[in-house]
């Protein structure tokens, strides 16, 4: 309706009755209101109508009902702030709650970004489960991950640079002259341990700048995302050398050991070349290599490793605590880790993010029975026998260790006074074993008995495959996914020479408390100690001073390398500054 229509229609309307016609023009000619203010006030009632009628409300109602609705608005929203935080605990989807919380998803910067988010949700969600880490990364590490990223994009798969490399390793020719030299590592034992060793290769990648490709074997694709934006570490499945990697073994004669010891290499070639040089040499570095394979951790064997362009590695070990011993790599481990038992913490969260699929019964198991814990206990067992148990000396360790340094509460006969409902401290504890037996016992202990102090304990374990089935996918996705969930609870104890407790502590940042190893299935007294590092044991470690060529301790030559606690002839990194 336009101006002039709606102006007729109400002169029409008023001109019936004189007296309002007369009061208008009046009222008109007194204020000077024209009609567009005359709208404009109406408005303004029509706003207030709300506010008055709320007053008149509120006055006819009792005081006290007036603060019960108050406190009702105020109850709903303290109750969102708690849903808010148990979302942020028990692991809501990452798209919920960025909006809510700040995330520190890059984890201090050891992360990268650009990845498609979806393709690998662990990456950027494992924040949301695990408390922030105390460990942070230095600048150099951080400095250094994103040039060997931009080194791995260029030397990848499918570039140029690769190409050209390859065909090299085709012709059988070192033509000594490349821009990329590459580590290939070999898919080999169990889960555990291809973590821990697949870590130990690439850290020898960043110190050495070579690339890594890692053999896919026949599950690694399916339990691991891509760490390096842009580029796969996989290696193609038409490599040359793919198809003699199960026969490459301490026997192969393009073993670098080998290849020493029948003088077709010689340590004199580290700087002068006096005989051609190989293409490739195959790495032995398993817990059965010799004396020649171990000069790989000397200086000037390593000299001559550089000029090798593509070196092909099989092992089972952690073998970090060895390159600290190395005098080269000496100043630039310093800078890459100043608290040097660091090392796998660091290298794993940012190598090993589990697939969508692990991620997938990692969360949904966490968020069933472990969210809503006060506190998180993790126990890992793992028991080096012929038959699978449960055997009651273990059983009594465990419960020794966790009563005698009071991660867990004793039990008793007595009947407890009643709880309020909802004010006992939970605890939650997580156990992974390849036998049902010791959690069905300790659960069954907790349940029969009330604790001493009024905690409720509840005991959990995800699966139990009765044995070690290294080759069988499902078998490792749920291996992977307990690695991963022991390492997002507050407090671990593990077991001797195990690489699954091993991958655990580290991601976690924990120190465990971990059990000594049963001689003649006697508990052991005491049953455990607290772990020095958190870093894993490197288990077979070469005893020989390259400079003396002889025998020696190398667990006393630094302060920062020590012997193992549950292995006494092992190594393994310590940070001296923390004693």
């Amino acid at each position: 309706m336009d101006m002039k229509r709606f102006r007729k229609q109400l002169s029409q309307s008023t001109s019936a009755d004189p007296e309002n016609e007369g009061l208008s023009r009046a009222a008109e000619r007194k204020s000077g209101l024209s009609m567009s203010k005359l709208i404009g006030v109406l408005a303004a009632c029509l706003m207030l109508l709300p506010i008055l009628l709320t007053v008149s409300v509120l006055s006819q109602s009792p005081p006290s009902n007036r603060i019960r609705n108050v406190a009702e608005r105020l109850d709903v929203q303290v109750k969102a702030g708690q849903d808010q935080i148990r979302g942020v605990a028990s692991g809501r989807p990452l798209e919920d709650k960025q909006a809510d919380l700040p995330v520190d998803k890059l984890l201090d910067g050891l992360l990268a970004v650009g990845f498609d988010e979806n393709s690998c949700l662990s990456r950027y969600q494992s924040v949301l489960f695990r408390k922030a880490s105390p460990h942070k990364p230095s600048k150099y590490l951080l400095e250094k991950l994103r040039k060997y990223e931009m080194l791995h994009k260029k030397c990848g798969p499918n570039t140029e640079s690769y190409s050209k490399t390859l065909e090299q390793l085709k012709n059988g020719q070192n033509s000594g002259s490349t821009d990329c030299n590459y580590i290939v590592w070999i898919a080999f034992s169990g889960l555990g341990n291809r973590i821990v060793t697949l870590a130990s290769v690439f850290l020898y990648a960043l110190l050495t700048e070579k690339v890594l490709l890692i053999d896919r074997g026949t599950d690694m694709a399916h339990l691991f995302c891509e760490p390096f934006p842009e580029s796969s570490w996989l290696l193609p499945m038409d490599f040359p050398l793919i198809d003699q990697f199960k026969s490459f073994d301490i026997k192969s004669p393009k073993s670098f050991g080998n290849m020493l010891k029948n003088d077709i290499l010689d340590d004199s070639m580290s700087n002068v070349s006096v005989k051609p040089l190989p293409v490739f040499s195959y790495l032995h570095l398993a817990h059965d290599y010799g004396d020649y394979d171990k000069l790989f951790f000397c200086e000037q064997d390593q000299l001559l490793l550089q000029r090798i362009p593509w070196l092909i590695l099989r092992s089972d070990n952690y073998f970090v605590p060895s390159l600290f011993l190395i005098p080269m790599f000496e100043q630039e481990l310093a800078k890459l880790f100043p608290q040097k038992d660091t090392v796998f913490h660091h290298l794993g969260r940012y190598l090993f993010h589990p697939s969508n699929p692990v991620w997938g019964l990692i969360t949904r198991y966490y968020q069933a029975y472990l969210a809503k814990a006060d506190e998180r206990i993790g126990v890992q067992i793992r028991v080096f026998e012929v038959e699978s148990g449960p055997f009651q000396h273990v059983l009594d360790q465990i419960l020794g260790c966790s009563l005698h340094e009071k991660l867990l509460p004793g039990v008793t006969s007595q009947v407890p006074e009643m709880n309020i409902i909802g004010n006992a401290k939970t605890k939650a504890v997580l156990l992974t074993s390849l036998s049902p037996g010791y959690y069905e016992k300790i659960r069954d202990m907790y349940w029969e008995q009330p604790t001493v102090n009024g905690e409720i304990i509840s005991v959990f374990q995800p699966s139990y495959e009765g044995y070690q089935q290294t080759g069988k996918q499902m078998h490792n996705m749920k291996a992977w996914a307990e690695m991963y969930l022991l390492s997002l609870t507050d407090t671990l104890i593990t077991s001797p020479w195990s690489t699954f407790g091993y991958v655990a502590q580290g991601l976690a940042g924990l120190k465990p408390w971990i059990m000594f190893k049963p001689e003649n299935r006697t508990t052991p007294d005491p049953p455990c100690r607290r772990s020095m590092s958190m870093e894993p044991c490197f288990h077979a470690p070469p005893f020989y001073d390259c400079k003396a060529k002889k025998g020696i301790d190398t667990g006393e030559l630094v302060p920062h390398v020590r012997h193992c606690e549950d292995m006494s002839w092992g190594l393994k990194v310590v940070d001296r500054s923390e004693w």
